[in-house]
């Protein structure tokens, strides 16, 4: 007999209204937005009460986090949808464009969200005249909160699953998860990948640069800590990769991994595509803050 781990019974949304007929609910998803943009923002606050971990002044004052707030909302939200449409849906938004703006479908993509908060913090700088590469610090710094929270709601979800396992701590997830899998006899257990992703994205990038900060002065070197949360979450997030199932519309019956990028007999899925760059640049910038320092 297959030993899995059955999946707990959580209600994807925290509570549901009715208001005049209609129907609203509080997902877990959408407090996980919630709580990491607010939680990281008191923690950039927190950070620029701190002079000592900048080797002197901050780069602004506490107060101007609020502004800072706003703009990272517009990045993360605008950045995330804008990426799921062109990295993982581009054919079928492209006929469908309407689509584009119901966001409370879902899909959004964390590539594409960064590059919308790296913009957020062009556009907060350059407005403000305050250092951009500090800035940027400050917020790698506190986004790995905000993917720990935001992995862990993509588990209460039933969502981003793994590929199929026969591991003890293999999930049995509902919905199109749960069709039998090819390779074994019995119910389909697949990797939490979400949770893989919530220790190593989340929790340990977040010890490191937690750690990193507070010990190390890496504050000090401006772009350190960006270089390390990019080097960092691409290399987990590339490794991570070789759990999780591929997302459907790559797989096809000549690609059941699901590879978008085939180099001789290795492939690579979409989410490694864009990881890779990440540990290029998280590189580049790390010796780029050595100079800095």
């Amino acid at each position: 007999m297959l030993s899995v781990l059955p999946f707990p019974d959580i209600d994807p949304a925290l509570f549901t209204v009715t208001l005049f007929g209609m129907e609203f609910s509080l997902r877990w998803y959408a407090l996980a937005y919630i709580g990491g943009l607010l939680i990281g923002w008191w923690l950039v606050a927190r950070l620029m009460r701190r002079p000592a971990l900048w080797g002197g002044t901050p780069p602004m004052e506490p107060k101007r986090t609020e502004d800072l707030l706003t703009w990272m909302v517009l990045g993360v939200v605008l950045g995330g949808r804008a990426g799921f449409v062109l990295f993982y849906q581009w054919e079928y938004y492209s006929q469908n464009p309407g689509a584009i703006l119901a966001v409370w479908e879902g899909g959004m993509s964390f590539h594409g969200g960064m590059l919308g908060v790296l913009l957020g913090i062009v556009g907060f700088s350059l407005v403000n005249r305050l250092p951009m590469v500090r800035i940027g610090d400050a917020i790698a710094a506190v986004t790995p909160v905000g993917l720990f929270l935001g992995r862990l709601a993509n588990f209460i979800n039933g969502e981003l699953w793994g590929r199929p396992t026969d591991l003890p701590w293999g999930v049995v997830f509902p919905g199109p998860a749960a069709q039998t899998c090819p390779d074994l006899a019995e119910i389909c257990a697949r990797h939490p990948s979400q949770l893989y992703e919530a220790g190593l994205e989340g929790l340990l990038l977040g010890l490191v640069i937690l750690w990193g900060v507070s010990r190390r002065g890496w504050l000090q070197a401006p772009g350190r800590v960006t270089g390390v949360f990019l080097l960092g979450y691409g290399l987990a997030r590339t490794f991570v990769e070789g759990f999780r199932q591929a997302d459907a519309q790559f797989i096809t019956e000549d690609n059941p991994l699901g590879h978008v990028l085939q180099l001789g007999e290795f492939g690579l899925t979409m989410g490694q595509v864009l990881s890779l760059p990440m540990v290029a640049v998280g590189l580049l910038v790390l010796l780029a803050s050595r100079r800095r320092r």
